[in-house]
């Protein structure tokens, strides 16, 4: 791993942009993330951990420098913040992506398994995210990311959790979601989200990497629901699209509501973080759906 990638890459040219990084940093995050024992070796698994979290660190600082100059433009002042960050529904990086109502109305049933297991295998885990950020933030932050965290676990419900949900559509699909198989782009995005929730430097743009999730799934959600309906999935079958086509719309304006209005309102400062965490979410799926339409389009 030391000298699988070189921190002194060439000028413009990502060592992070690429199968084998973020192939790498998402086998880590597996086992990393997972419950466990003590390592018999702990000194090695540390030695291993320090070593791929400077690496994960720089990756994130090479998406904040792509959208550096962007998110130094978003109002600092509450309404104005809220009224910039809300308009990245329509103009942000990939909105309005022409892939959407091509699944929606064209893609063939095996078009659609092959984007579900690429959006699958990449998936960070929305839930636990939300977990991890709402640590020691400020309490009207963490009362609304605890709302939103109790409604992706259904509310109680085992038969309601989102997670669940997803892994059932999995197998109704018949799709083997494995990493080694995934697009880089698929992975890159899970990994910059999973970075910006767990190492909290990077809250706040954890904060807006999840924020904007919430205010721009609901429109792609719902067409990709209509293709699953298209090549005859049940109402039950995709529900997990059929449901964040219309909570997420709830949880959006709750969300800019209830955490980052006060946030901003409270420290101004947060602004650009927030921002940045936002473009930062928006431009790793911008590259995926470029990556899909490559593939599914050839």
């Amino acid at each position: 791993m030391a000298t699988l990638f070189n921190s002194r890459a060439v000028a413009g040219a990502s060592q992070f942009l690429n199968d084998r990084f973020q192939q790498s940093l998402a086998h880590w995050n597996h086992e990393r993330l997972a419950p466990s024992l003590p390592p018999a070796n702990w000194r090695a698994a540390e030695d291993r951990d320090t070593r791929m979290h400077r690496l994960e660190i720089a990756f994130l600082e090479e998406l904040r420098s792509a959208v550096r100059e962007d998110a130094a433009r978003a109002p600092t002042d509450a309404d104005g913040f809220i009224a910039w960050f809300e308009e990245l529904s329509t103009t942000g990086p990939g909105q309005g992506d022409a892939l959407f109502p091509w699944l929606a109305e064209e893609a063939t049933r095996d078009e659609i398994r092959w984007f579900f297991e690429q959006e699958a295998a990449g998936e960070a885990g929305f839930d636990d995210l939300v977990a991890y950020t709402q640590v020691k933030l400020p309490i009207p932050a963490k009362l609304e990311l605890a709302r939103n965290y109790w409604d992706e676990m259904g509310r109680g419900n085992a038969k309601g959790m989102h997670g669940p949900m997803l892994a059932r559509l999995v197998e109704t699909l018949s799709v083997d979601p494995k990493i080694d198989t995934t697009v880089w782009e698929s992975l890159a995005l899970a990994n910059a989200m999973t970075a910006m929730a767990t190492n909290r430097s990077y809250a706040w743009h954890s904060i807006g990497g999840l924020g904007v999730i919430e205010l721009t799934a609901p429109g792609r959600s719902a067409m990709v629901a209509q293709g699953l309906r298209r090549i005859g999935l049940s109402d039950s079958e995709r529900r997990y699209f059929d449901l964040h086509a219309v909570l997420d719309v709830k949880h959006s304006a709750d969300w800019n509501r209830e955490a980052l209005r006060p946030l901003v309102r409270q420290n101004p400062e947060l602004a650009t973080a927030i921002a940045e965490g936002a473009l930062m979410r928006l431009r790793c799926g911008a590259r995926c759906f470029e990556r899909y339409r490559a593939h599914l389009w050839n």
